[in-house]
């Protein structure tokens, strides 16, 4: 049970009251960020509540039980607070949002309505709507492994043991030109054979993107330079001569941890895992059905 302050109660109590909104936004490196519906910053708790950021928010129904609730923000862009370039690289994707009912005369009565995440953001124009959900919604989350039969592990994590930065499965280079929002072309990767990075990760070092990672989905060599084709296009574009570095990428295949890793034995997946056209055959006189091995 929510205990509302005897103050903010009182308050709430009264012919006329003051309320407003407040978010406080968490992200998950750390920074923190304080904004409200007021038209004056408001400050209480430890953090600056910022107005004129042109938040609001929809109305959100409460259920019982442990249904996932969700509701939303909406807000401008602003170079002091959130960014289009913040939102399109994902600092926000999953932030912790508390959300308080204040007292806008009173700050310091204040209640703590609801916790929340920042779920699917979308972007229209120079504004964006930022979907909250309640914590419940991680309950829906698949938990465990998948019976699969390809690998479920990451590539280089603790599961897997390949050592990305080993020799063979590392490289670095320059842009040499930008083609389009999806699509560069590099140096420093002569000695890789085309496909080797696909399923990788190219993180970019210099210029305006320094820090933003990006997933590679094609690798080809294109008029003595190779070209980078990428799974989604990118926000703001490199110039030339940026550095970048990239890792090697997995397509999760048993032949794949066999050949390009040599990794068989931390193989995460289950390859002789019968498939659909096995499980839903019929005995016959060129099959067997009797629950040996289908593999030696």
């Amino acid at each position: 049970m929510r205990t509302v302050p005897a103050d903010l109660s009182a308050h709430l109590a009264g012919e006329a009251t003051t309320t407003c909104q407040c978010w406080r936004v968490t992200r998950r490196d750390g920074q923190v960020f304080g904004f409200t519906e007021h038209d004056h910053d408001l400050g209480f708790d430890g953090t600056v509540f910022l107005a004129a950021s042109g938040f609001s928010a929809s109305e959100a129904e409460q259920a019982a039980g442990l249904a996932a609730e969700a509701s939303e923000v909406t807000g401008g862009f602003s170079s002091d607070s959130i960014s289009e370039a913040d939102l399109s690289s994902g600092r926000f994707d999953g932030a912790r949002v508390e959300v308080f009912l204040v007292n806008w005369q009173q700050p310091e009565q204040h209640l703590l309505q609801a916790v929340r995440e920042i779920g699917e953001v979308t972007r229209d124009g120079s504004r964006f709507r930022a979907e909250l959900r309640s914590l419940a919604h991680r309950l829906s989350q698949p938990q465990g492994r998948i019976y699969n039969r390809r690998c479920d592990a990451v590539l280089g994590d603790a599961r897997c043991g390949v050592d990305l930065a080993g020799s063979g499965f590392f490289g670095a280079g320059h842009v040499v030109a930008v083609i389009d929002a999806a699509r560069v072309s590099v140096s420093g990767l002569d000695g890789f054979a085309d496909g080797f990075f696909r399923f990788g990760r190219l993180v970019l070092t210099d210029g305006v993107l320094a820090g933003t990672a990006v997933d590679v989905e094609t690798q080809v060599r294109r008029g003595g330079v190779t070209e980078l084709g990428l799974w989604l296009p990118l926000e703001r574009l490199p110039a030339a001569a940026d550095g970048f570095s990239i890792t090697a990428g997995c397509d999760k295949g048993f032949s794949t941890c066999t050949q390009k890793f040599a990794n068989i034995l931390n193989f995460r997946g289950c390859p002789h895992l019968p498939g659909a056209d096995f499980a839903y055959s019929y005995v016959d006189g060129e099959s067997t059905h009797d629950g040996r091995p289908l593999f030696a």
